[in-house]
Formats: structure tokens, C-alpha cells, sequence
């Protein structure tokens, strides 16, 4: 049996203030991995058979493996030769090597396999169940004794079981055996039979069933016998796949009738309070999950609905860990159907109260972050069959077998194992942006990042190129569920420009690489329309102005409904619809944006978008639907268009409930549009460039969990519906509320979409230099430096800029000169830094101290003192004066009083943001 301890703490999300530098963050090797999972996703080393693993067991710090194989290999990369094994294979848990234990499982006519193994309780004897005749010669009857010190068959022990043995398990004195046989020592004994676990003489027990037994376990009490299989009655009790029978007599105790009878019981395993069951099957309606039941009165404690075939359950210190090929858990509210995830970890009991049931049963405990991929591999192309943990030296070692050929995309066939100590692989790098609709605030957003065996990351945010964190952010996701995580930055100034990065690490101190330098520029003044979505109440606001694949940054206040591109659409299309913005184009036959949050959508909703396209074969716009990149069953919510450009928009109620704008009302003549559909409890209202297209009284939908999609999905069986399913244009500024706009709100973000926004021009020098009194006849132009310092060894650095004129009916709002300082150490100062024009004449190539020009007397901007450390810098600068020069070259130079000197990157420097810069901000009149 399988024991179990208790819960840990739920994970949370949570923001705490600035953290540690950018370095390894250490931690006790005990919080290497997030509890309560306790196991990495890491590999190990670990020789390998050239067949299927079927059964495993463990004793003493040795891993038993049985199945239908006839050598084992070293692990891929590693030394060695080949050595026989037939059909089984004794390794170290600790080093993943075989010992010295070899026995043979033969069989004279057919095919020889072990399909079940289990340790006694006194660790003295490993008994083996599956089909074959002979054990090292030794004959015996698809059941074996192996005493374990010796490595030597028990030749007294062998019952007669003339048929395939699936299932074992032992107590102190009985051995119970599941399989396909009828008789036993020629006595009727029908698919489940006892015998003694010494001399294998028959016992009395009887519980006969009508097809196969897959399963067998002993409650941990002693007193009853768990059996799992493909039947339908049991002593001709109806019980199907299930049935709970005396330990002594086989006496029927429970029956069930609630699995599907195109379902069967692969594995039963138990803890100290309760007992699991891992199913597979076939056809329509099928059960394939695993299900939690008490062990006080054997009902169902809660049903995982998952798809994929679950093969073996095994609980351990409070998690269920299992292994399936689970394709489909949207009855979790977990994963879509799609790709296969073959090891998985869950809570054996749910924190709190349970769900309220759904369609009759109690949802399963939420999946856990531990996953380690596999692929389908041989045979039938299952995956992972079965499951061990074994511990030595005080590391505990997660073993797995099965059919796999690939183990985290690595080649390793039929084992593998994960230790409870030594986490080695680092989060996925964040993707990263930032976004600024008002003065003061910069919302600093990144997709959660991905760590197999860490659900909950800490996230540090670093802030223009500050080795030290702005903020450090705790957020958890998991494989199939990377949601959006955000800092608002609320001490950025206007007009001026910051660049961001992020770095997730996770519970062990292993760090992901820094994400990709994002830039951002606080306006001057409140930008009208995004700062009205968000003021309306937007919870996804996608605006379309990612620079990198495949992440779209939600922008709205505190949704993070981020979404996820399919298939690269292209992105930064200009102009967007919203002055300011850009636009993300889609093909119209397979791009579109899924958000990255399954969630539930009332009856009261707003959808928004603009658009722009000349197709004729229509497409679907936004809408929501139960699947991510597979076309979804369920979906409505929805704005698509026909043909022939009309715009409709519909939900589903039991049957499709839609407005539509009039017959020759198009919109698919290459112009921005901007579209609406509300519902709330008045019905639905479609609205097109802020007018109201009609109304219809449907006041609720389809109640289910899906996905926001833009740029295409599923319109199978809608009004009109167009030829293709995808949009073909560029969509921008799409927008979820969880209200229903009013006409008025709709018709007001049509109009500021027209309000003028601010124009931003980032201007890096042409040409720098600095001056050096301790050298006064050099020429610095080619240095990749740049010095300041007033007294002792003067220092003076001089920058050029081509100033662009102002935009046609724009002034200057703001200016800033933006800089970096350098990696060397003290690049610091504690004086003040003085930008003044400069009235001489310079050149980069010839100037020295010496020939150094002229300055002005009035400074333009000032910053008093400089940090140490390589950071970005901004110095603001009199708007007045930089307006009065304008559209010419002009000239900067950077002095100080002081003797601590300022070092800077020039222009000749390849350091990332290390030109200096000015950030121009225009805006209206």
C-alpha cells in the first residue's frame, strides 16, 4: 500500500516590496520545489530496458522492474555495455544502475512478461505476477516468490494460475492475485483469487467476477479487498469495473454502478484515510480519469474527469501523482483537449470544502505544478504504465515505467526517475512589456513563465538597467496556464522614457535568463481612449502592441487576461486605430489570439473591437469558445462577418440568438471600424462606429469555461455563417468588460478614438565626445566612454543631436536627455551634472582639452548625483529652449563643479541602451 501525509498551504499570488540583486537567490534544498509536490521534474540518469515496463516495486533501496523486455541499456550518452535482462531488472535507486540481481522471466510457447510486482511487509520477498512458466529454470505458474537477499526463486512457492496474473497484493499472511484465470489450482476461481503468502496454498476467499481483474489492493486496515478490472458483477452482484469485497471470505461489502460500462479499472491504490482508482476506456462518454473514495465508507470523495487513459495512481505525502496520457481536463476547468500530458500531480483531498458537484460529481482536486513530459512510445502507445517511489540515503526517487521512448524531450526508453532533492532546471524565460496611458504610472506586464516542477515563481523586476529590483512580484501558473502577471511603476515622471526587464526564478534559486529589454515613454498628459477602456472597466484589454511573439499584453487595470498568439500574426501594423497605437494583422486562415485563462462568462458582457479589412470571405472577430488552438464545440459570445462584410453578432441559448447590421450595411471596405455587442438585461445590442444596429431581447447564454479568441474560432451552425472561420485584416484595441456598456459609453470611446495623443521621438547622438585636462591633447571621439567631473583632472563630455521639427499641429511638451552609466566601478557620482548648451564649435575626431568649445552659462536640466551601478539615467530639460531649436543640429555638453567623477556610456558603446538619447514628447496645442 501507498501511504500519504497531509496538505500544505494553497498557492497564492502575491507582491512584495524591492528584493535581493539580480544574482542566485539560495534557499534550503528542503523549499527546492513548491509543496506541495515533493519531487523534481529533473531526470536522471537511469539504464533502460529495450521493451515495455509493466509492473515495479521497491525494497530497500532497490527498484524492481518487470514487463516485456529482453536487455537494458545505459542511459543515451553514457558508457557501457548492453547486458541481458529478460523480462526483468533489479537497480539502484540512487544511481539508476542495475545490481547484481538478475533473474530471468521465460516461458516455452508464447510470450513471456511480468505485468505485476509487490515487496512483502517485511521487505524479505518480492512476489511477481504476469505470464510465464519458469523463473531462472525454476518452474512456476505466472506467479513467483523471489526471496530478496538471495535473488533466488522460492521453489516451494508456486500456485497454479493458468492464465495471465494483472494485479498482486500482500499482507502478512495472504497474497491476492487479479488477472485473467478462471481456476486456481484447479479450483473455480474466477479473475481474483488468495493465497498464502508463504506456502501459496489456495485459500477460501471467492469473489468471482465476469471479465478481466486489472487491480487489487488491501485496505490499510486488513479488514477488506479492493478489486478493479473490466467486469460487471461480482458474485453476481452488479458492480461494475469496482466492487469492495471481505478480505477473508470475499464477501461482497460495496458495489458501484456509476462508472461507465465503456470504462475499466487499471490501478487501485490507497493512503491512510482514503482509496484511488485510475480508469481507461473507449468510445463516447467514456471515463478515463481517477477517483478519490473514503476508506470510513467507500464513497466518492471526488471524480477527475479528465481524457486520457490513466494507467496508475500513486499517492504520496498528501499528492496523487499518475500516469496517463490526459489530453482533455475542460471538465476540471483545467486544459483543452490537445496535446498529451503524461505525468501528473494533484492534492488527494481537496483544501476547504469540496466544489459543488457538476453533472452529479465533485470536481477533482486542482493539478499541482510537477511536470515531467514523455511521449506515447510503443506498444500501444500509452506512455507511462507504472509508478514507484523508493528511497536511499535520505533522497526519495520518483520512479516511472512504461512505453515512453522520450523523457523531457530527451531519448530514454521505459524508466526513469526523479529525485526529492537536486531541482537543476530554471524557469522559461518572462516575455515582457510595459505601457503608459498617464502621466505617473507604467504598468510593467509579462507572461507568468513555465517550470516543471515550481507552480509558484518569483518574478524581479529590474528597472533601467539597475542591477538592484524595482519590485519583486510571487506569482503562480502552470504548464497549460501562464496568465499574466503585472507591476504598476507609480514614481515614473512625464516625458520621460524607462526601460524594464524581468527574471523568474523559482524555489531552489534557480533563475531564467533576463527577459528582452521593453521600453516605454510616460506621456505628458492622460491619453484619452485606453485610459477610458480601463476607466470603463475593462478586464481584457488587448492593444495589439507587442513587439515579440507570441505574447499580447493585457492592459487593462488588473484583468492579466493575457492572450497568446497562434500561428504569428503580424505585429506593429501602423497606423492602428487609436492614434498612437498599432495593429496586429491575421491571415484569415489559421491566426488568431486565445487568452491564457480559461474562465466563465455571465450574462452581462461587453465585447469591443476595431477593425479594418477588404475580405469577402468574412471571419470571426472576437468571441468565446471552450478550446484554444482546436476548433471549439461550444462557442458564442461573439462578433463574426459574412460574406459580404454585414457584422453579426450572436450568443447561444439553446438555440443562436444574434443582430446583425442591414443588408447593404458592409464594412469590409478597408477603413477602421469600430464594433460593439453588449448583453445584459435588456438583451443583446450590436453597435457599429458608435451607433446602435439593433437589439434583441435574449438575456442569458450558454453556461460553460472557455477562452476570449480574436481573429478566428469555430462559427459551425450560425446564421450566415462566411466562408472561412478566420478573420483576414487587423483588428486593434479589443476590449472584455463584465458590464454592459451603455450606447453613450460606446458612442464616447468611438469619439476619442479621433482625440489627439502624444508623439514621441527618441533622438540618439550623431556624435560625442569628452575632453581630459590630464591628457589635454587627446581626441576621444572613438571612446566607447564618457567623463564628467569639475575640478582636479577636468573632465567635460559633448553629445550633437539632429532635432526633428515639431509634428504638424504639435508642440513640445517635454524633453529629457537620457543616459547610462558604465560598468566600472565608482561609474557614480555624489556631484551635481549640469546640461548645457554648448555655442562652440566641436568634433568628435579632433576636439581635445585644448581645443575645447565654448559653453553656455545657463543650464538646460540638472541631476544631483548619480548612483553607482551601470543604470539608465533621465535629466529633464528646458522645454522652452529645446523648443527654440527645433529642427536643427545642436549641441549638448554635460559639466559638474566636483571632483567625483561620472562615467557614461558613449555612443561608440555596443552596452544594451547605452547611446545617450534625448526623448522628445509632442502633443496638441
Amino acid at each position: 500500500m501507498r501511504r500519504s501525509r497531509g496538505l500544505t498551504a494553497a498557492l497564492v499570488l502575491s507582491l512584495a516590496g524591492a528584493g535581493t540583486g539580480i544574482g542566485l537567490v539560495l534557499m534550503p534544498q528542503a523549499s527546492a520545489i513548491t509543496a506541495p509536490v515533493a519531487f523534481t521534474a529533473d531526470e536522471l540518469p537511469t539504464w533502460q530496458p529495450d521493451g515495455i515496463v509493466w509492473a515495479m516495486a521497491q525494497a530497500n533501496g532497490t527498484v524492481f522492474a518487470g514487463g516485456t523486455f529482453s536487455a537494458v541499456r545505459p542511459p543515451e550518452g553514457v558508457a557501457g555495455a548492453e547486458r541481458e535482462a529478460v523480462n526483468f531488472v533489479a537497480l539502484d535507486a540512487a544511481t539508476g544502475n542495475p545490481t547484481s540481481c538478475k533473474l530471468a522471466f521465460t516461458i516455452g510457447d508464447g510470450t513471456a512478461t511480468v505485468r505485476t510486482l509487490v515487496v512483502s511487509k517485511d521487505k524479505k520477498t518480492l512476489y511477481a505476477g504476469g505470464y510465464f512458466g519458469a523463473v531462472n529454470g525454476t518452474p512456476v505458474s505466472s506467479l513467483a516468490a523471489i526471496d530478496i537477499a538471495s535473488c533466488t526463486p522460492k521453489a516451494a512457492f508456486h500456485p497454479g494460475f493458468p492464465a495471465t496474473v494483472r494485479g498482486l497484493a500482500v499482507t502478512d499472511d495472504t497474497l491476492y492475485a487479479a488477472g485473467d484465470f478462471t481456476t486456481v489450482e484447479g479450483q473455480t476461481r474466477e479473475r481474483f483469487a488468495a493465497v498464502d503468502a508463504s506456502s501459496g496454498a489456495l485459500k477460501p476467499f471467492v469473489a468471482n467476477v465476469d471479465e478481466p481483474g486489472r487491480a487489487v489492493e488491501v485496505t490499510p486496515d486488513g479488514k477488506n479487498v479492493l478489486l478493479g478490472g473490466d467486469f460487471f458483477t461480482v458474485n453476481n452482484a452488479n458492480s461494475h469495473a469496482l466492487a469492495v469485497v471481505d478480505a477473508a471470505s470475499g464477501a461482497v461489502k460495496k458495489t458501484y454502478t456509476n462508472i461507465p460500462s465503456n470504462s475499466v479499472v487499471k490501478d487501485i491504490s490507497t493512503d491512510d484515510t482514503g482509496f484511488y482508482t485510475g480508469h481507461e476506456g473507449s468510445g463516447g462518454g467514456v471515463f478515463d480519469g481517477r477517483i478519490g473514495l473514503r476508506l470510513s465508507d467507500f464513497t466518492e470523495k471526488w471524480r477527475d474527469r479528465c481524457l486520457g487513459a490513466t494507467q496508475f495512481v500513486l499517492p504520496y505525502e498528501g499528492v496523487l501523482y499518475s500516469s496517463s496520457h490526459a489530453h482533455d481536463c475542460s471538465t476540471e476547468l483545467e486544459f483543452p483537449d490537445g496535446k498529451r500530458n503524461f505525468l501528473l500531480a494533484q492534492p488527494t483531498n481537496h483544501e476547504g470544502a469540496a466544489p459543488a458537484p457538476v453533472d452529479g460529481f465533485v470536481r477533482g482536486p486542482a493539478k499541482l505544478g510537477w511536470h515531467p513530459t514523455a511521449n506515447d512510445g510503443l506498444g500501444e502507445g500509452i506512455g507511462p504504465r507504472v509508478m514507484a517511489v523508493a528511497e536511499k540515503n535520505d533522497v526519495k526517487y520518483m520512479w516511472v515505467g512504461g512505453e515512453f521512448t522520450l523523457i523531457n524531450g530527451k531519448a530514454q526508453q521505459g524508466l526513469t526517475r526523479f529525485a526529492s532533492t537536486g531541482d537543476v532546471g530554471a524557469p522559461t524565460t518572462p516575455v515582457a512589456s510595459a505601457s503608459s496611458v498617464k502621466p505617473g504610472e507604467v504598468q510593467v506586464r509579462w507572461r507568468t513563465s513555465y517550470d516543471a516542477d515550481d507552480s509558484k515563481l518569483t518574478y524581479r523586476i529590474y528597472r533601467n538597467g539597475s542591477a538592484t529590483p524595482a519590485a519583486t512580484v510571487t506569482a503562480s501558473s502552470l504548464e497549460w496556464e501562464r496568465p499574466q502577471a503585472s507591476w504598476n511603476d507609480t514614481t515614473v515622471k512625464a516625458g520621460q522614457s524607462y526601460t524594464y526587464r524581468v527574471t523568474a526564478t523559482d524555489a531552489a534559486g534557480n533563475t531564467s535568463a533576463l527577459s528582452a529589454t521593453t521600453s516605454v515613454t510616460v506621456p505628458t498628459s492622460v491619453q484619452s481612449y485606453p485610459n477610458q477602456v480601463r476607466t470603463d472597466g475593462a478586464d481584457l484589454y488587448w492593444r495589439y502592441d507587442d513587439a515579440v511573439s507570441p505574447y499580447t499584453a493585457d492592459s487593462s487595470v488588473s484583468g492579466n487576461r493575457s492572450g497568446v498568439q497562434v500561428n504569428a500574426p503580424a505585429l506593429k501594423q501602423s497606423p492602428g486605430a487609436v492614434p498612437g497605437s498599432t495593429a496586429m494583422g491575421f491571415n484569415g486562415t489559421s491566426q488568431q489570439v486565445h487568452s491564457d485563462r480559461r474562465q466563465s462568462v455571465g450574462n452581462t458582457f461587453t465585447i469591443e473591437t476595431w477593425f479594418k479589412t477588404n475580405t469577402t470571405r468574412g471571419g470571426k472577430l472576437i468571441g468565446f469558445g471552450n478550446n484554444t488552438t482546436r476548433s471549439s464545440g461550444s462557442n458564442d459570445r461573439h462578433i463574426y462577418m459574412t460574406n459580404t462584410g454585414r457584422l453579426v453578432f450572436g450568443v447561444y441559448n439553446g438555440s443562436t440568438r444574434t443582430v446583425s447590421t442591414g443588408l447593404f450595411e458592409t464594412y469590409n471596405d478597408n477603413k477602421w471600424h469600430h464594433v460593439v455587442g453588449t448583453q445584459g438585461p435588456g438583451g443583446i445590442t450590436l453597435y457599429v462606429d458608435g451607433q446602435n444596429k439593433g437589439s434583441l431581447n435574449a438575456t442569458s447564454n450558454s453556461t460553460y469555461a472557455g477562452y476570449w479568441h480574436a481573429g478566428g474560432d469555430n462559427l459551425s451552425g450560425w446564421p450566415t455563417r462566411p466562408t472561412s472561420n478566420f478573420f483576414a485584416g487587423q483588428l486593434d484595441e479589443t476590449a472584455v468588460y463584465p458590464t454592459a456598456l451603455t450606447q453613450a459609453q460606446v458612442k464616447n470611446h468611438f469619439d476619442l478614438a479621433k482625440a489627439p495623443t502624444d508623439t514621441v521621438s527618441t533622438v540618439k547622438t550623431t556624435e560625442d565626445t569628452y575632453i581630459n585636462q590630464g591628457a589635454p591633447s587627446t581626441a576621444y571621439g572613438t571612446a566607447t566612454s564618457l567623463a564628467v567631473r569639475g575640478s582636479g583632472s577636468l573632465y567635460q563630455a559633448y553629445m550633437r543631436f539632429d532635432l526633428p521639427a515639431a509634428p504638424a499641429g504639435q508642440v513640445l511638451k517635454s524633453a529629457a536627455l537620457q543616459f547610462k552609466t558604465s560598468t566600472q566601478a565608482s561609474a557614480g557620482t555624489a556631484d551635481t551634472v549640469s546640461v548645457v548648451p554648448v555655442t562652440g564649435t566641436w568634433s568628435g575626431a579632433s576636439t581635445s582639452f585644448n581645443t575645447k568649445p565654448a559653453l553656455g552659462a545657463t543650464p538646460l536640466g540638472t541631476i544631483a548625483g548619480v548612483p553607482d551601478g551601470s543604470a539608465v539615467h533621465n535629466v529633464e530639460l528646458d522645454t522652452a529652449a529645446v523648443t527654440a531649436v527645433l529642427g536643427s543640429s545642436y549641441s549638448l555638453g554635460l559639466t559638474s563643479n566636483g571632483t567625483d567623477p561620472l562615467w557614461l556610456w558613449s555612443s561608440e558603446s555596443t552596452a544594451a541602451e547605452g547611446t545617450p538619447q534625448l526623448v522628445l514628447t509632442f502633443g496638441a496645442k
